[in-house]
């Protein structure tokens, strides 16, 4: 049996990324941020003005949480849960005043309230749990 040789050939083929692969990006995605708020009365605004930064300037009225006390956690929050503009009333007069702005998480369960006054949630440390 004669031998031949063969020139090596090489196939290339594109990448193409399907939605699937696009749509992946933050699956299991977190927010590192630190409870951290001063002490005070806490409030929400169920619905947002569209910027989650401490400045609520829709015509909402607050929701009132409760006492707020800082438990100077670092929490790690699912990108997908829900974030809130809100404040910490300081003067007890029931509206956000100037330097009160906080962005509150509710917790996994929605059901809780922590608030930072690191109002620029896209410098927050992230991670992928």
């Amino acid at each position: 049996m004669a031998r031949s040789y063969r020139k090596p050939m090489m196939n290339v083929e594109k990448f193409v990324a399907n939605e699937y692969v696009a749509a992946c990006g933050d699956e299991n995605k977190v927010y590192k941020f630190v409870c951290d708020a001063p002490a005070g009365w806490l409030y929400y605004y169920r619905n947002g003005d569209g910027n989650i930064d401490g400045q609520y300037t829709g015509t909402e009225k607050a929701k009132l949480i409760g006492r707020y006390h800082p438990c100077s956690a670092k929490h790690e929050a699912s990108v997908t849960n829900d974030f809130y503009d809100g404040f910490v009333d300081y003067n007890w007069n029931g509206k956000q005043d100037s330097g009160e702005g906080v962005i509150v998480w509710r917790g996994p369960k929605n059901n809780n309230g922590h608030a930072t006054k690191n109002l620029d949630m896209s410098k927050w440390e992230t991670a992928k749990s």
